[in-house]
């Protein structure tokens, strides 16, 4: 068998291009102790992969040029020297390789919940939602009848958390780049506005959306949209700082309204937080998010682009919004 992989080739400049990708022709590698070797058959993208293709210190390390990228995927076992896996178990792990073949410690994955679509295992029922569950509900603290805005409204993390609000009985105000997105936000998730910050003056159609103002804000995105966010925090809110992808590409930082004297005068609080954190508690977050899945009660969003050579070309339309929910590469 012959394997390929696609590795960083040089390090963006702004928004990445297929430039900055190569693709390499590799042997298949062999599984050691307690590892399996992994066929993948999807491999999801994320807007977080930008910021480890830059030289800057953050909370993962950055990959190096020459080195291969890495992300979550899903993908079934070939060969085994674990007992917990045999040939043909469908598994799922946060850092495989951009590779049609990957090895993997069998301590690092996991196989997928049984009976629903393997590719949830990176969406809702993976890293996606246990981001928005933890990030939602252990940061934020939503409370029944309280305002909750999200950024990013439609993205992957964003429909889950739009979501877990309205089942805990809160007004939603998402925000998001095309009418189409609006509409399905509406539509199908029963969220109660959704905003196009691209046709509209967001200072003005927030506050219309949020009369009582805004008790939690989940931010996805940064920049203007959550500079038009913040005037609008009430007394106690909370600010989740998920991402800020607005600014990924960007190789200045942008000055926009500084938040502290909006935090002060409302004793409020923003907070980021990195889902590994949680780590401890993923079993308890996926046990709660297959509930709600099964039961009807939690809607997956997944945007499929087909063939291992678009892997970058799906990466790179994060960052135009091409993707409705979570942006997944089928091999």
């Amino acid at each position: 068998m012959q394997n390929k992989e696609i590795r960083l080739a040089s390090r963006p400049a702004g928004v990445p291009t297929l430039e900055n990708f190569q693709f390499v022709e590799t042997e298949v590698p062999k599984p050691g102790e307690n590892e399996v070797l992994v066929r993948l058959l999807y491999i999801s993208v994320d807007p977080y992969l930008r910021g480890r293709m830059r030289d800057r210190k953050s909370y993962i390390a950055p990959f190096e040029v020459g080195q291969v990228i890495k992300s979550g995927a899903v993908g079934e076992v070939v060969e085994s020297s674990s007992p917990k896996f045999k040939p043909g178990d469908i598994v799922s792990g946060g850092s495989f390789g951009w590779r049609l073949y990957d090895v993997a410690n069998a301590d690092a994955v996991m196989k997928v919940v049984p009976g629903v679509s393997p590719t949830t295992a990176l969406g809702v029922l993976g890293g996606t939602g246990l981001t928005a569950y933890f990030g939602l509900l252990d940061v934020g603290q939503p409370k029944e009848g309280e305002t909750v805005v999200v950024s990013g409204a439609a993205g992957a993390v964003g429909i889950v958390v739009c979501q877990i609000a309205k089942l805990k009985g809160c007004r939603v105000v998402g925000t998001t780049g095309s009418d189409e997105k609006c509409e399905y936000l509406h539509r199908e998730l029963g969220v109660d506005v959704a905003i196009n910050y691209k046709t509209s003056g967001m200072h003005a159609a927030l506050r219309e959306a949020c009369p009582k103002g805004v008790d939690v804000y989940f931010d996805n995105v940064g920049g203007e949209v959550s500079d038009a966010v913040l005037p609008l925090i009430t007394n106690g809110a909370r600010v989740v700082i998920c991402g800020q992808i607005s600014m990924y590409n960007s190789d200045e930082p942008s000055v926009g309204p500084r938040p502290q004297p909006y935090l002060l005068v409302n004793s409020a609080m923003m907070k980021g937080f990195i889902v590994t954190k949680y780590m401890s508690r993923f079993g308890e977050g996926i046990q709660q998010l297959a509930q709600w899945f099964i039961s009807g009660q939690l809607k997956h969003a997944e945007t499929i682009v087909e063939g291992f050579e678009n892997t970058p070309n799906a990466f790179i339309g994060l960052f135009s919004g091409e993707n409705l929910g979570k942006q997944i590469v089928k091999i």
